[in-house]
């Protein structure tokens, strides 16, 4: 069976319990659809992960791709990792760095950077396929104003293990005695699952967790979470996790970093500073990403 919303927990695992499935809304991005998992109108974030799209799986007509003009952030990462395909990154920083499956683009917003993410044009031709996550993690108190970033993991770097039947690739944080490389401000986990059929996995504890089925089906207590579905575990002492089929799984959470605002672009803890951003967005006080010429304004009556 498979879970429905509800205020109250729908289903206990073995240690942890599911309160919330969440179900995706598609979003078309200009000839380009993602699932938004977060935030959502029952939850707005998991640990410190306030964003959480599944772009794709998508294939483009021969000569289109993903054009996602220059754009501004704040008091956040952002995470892309893909599972097909190739995104370029271009940001203010001067960094120019493709992004291929298996790899981490981590981006440091901190007080302010603007990027953008294009399919190179030698791709076009044969018409790409992409698919993949792109999360943001909001910065910990002390650490929203921070100088901007950016680091590339190439695959390969992510450390992994297999455990019956069930292969993990930690992205982010520690779990099952591996460290990620990818340095996080505040206790994050990021995992990606690869489950065989009747393979089971107990989860690493944690004060939130969230479990997104890529594809699949999986099952903690007496409930499943069918593909593009979330399911939000509270209170995590960890969850005994079954693939009732081969699936692929992607786990989020850690700790919460305390109430922050999501607008557009923009997270922060102060609604003054978020207005600061869009007047200096508006008045052009944000880096430029070197050779792009185009932008994407501000939603139009947000001043």
């Amino acid at each position: 069976m498979s879970w429905q919303r509800a205020e109250e927990p729908v289903c206990e695992g073995r240690s942890g319990r599911v309160s919330l499935a969440i179900q995706p809304r598609e979003r078309d991005l200009g000839g380009f659809s993602v699932r938004r998992v977060l935030p959502s109108s029952e939850r707005r974030s998991v640990g410190p992960f306030v964003f959480f799209d599944e772009m794709g799986p998508a294939h483009f007509a021969p000569g289109h791709g993903i054009d996602v003009r220059p754009h501004p952030h704040i008091g956040l990462a952002t995470v892309t990792y893909l599972f097909e395909g190739e995104i370029v990154h271009r940001d203010s920083l001067g960094v120019v760095q493709p992004i291929r499956p298996g790899a981490v683009n981590w981006m440091t917003a901190g007080r302010g950077v603007v990027h953008s993410e294009r399919t190179d044009p030698a791709l076009r031709a044969s018409g790409p396929r992409l698919h993949g996550i792109q999360s943001w993690i909001a910065l910990p108190d002390g650490a929203e104003e921070i100088e901007p970033g950016f680091d590339h993991h190439p695959d390969g770097s992510l450390p992994e293990t297999e455990r019956e039947g069930v292969r993990v690739r930690v992205i982010l944080g520690e779990a099952f005695g591996l460290r990620s490389p990818v340095r996080a401000y505040s206790l994050t986990i990021y995992l990606e699952l690869h489950m065989g059929v009747g393979s089971r996995i107990e989860l690493p504890a944690a004060e939130e967790l969230g479990v997104h089925v890529v594809a699949g089906e999986v099952a903690i207590g007496d409930g499943s979470l069918d593909p593009h579905t979330m399911g939000v575990l509270d209170g995590a002492d960890g969850a005994l996790l079954r693939a009732a089929r081969a699936s692929h799984v992607m786990v989020i959470g850690g700790d919460p970093v305390g109430e922050r605002h999501v607008w557009w672009n923009f997270v922060s803890s102060s609604k003054d500073r978020i207005e600061r951003a869009k007047r200096d967005w508006v008045d052009g006080r944000f880096a430029e990403v070197p050779g792009e010429t185009e932008f994407i304004p501000l939603p139009e009556g947000a001043l």
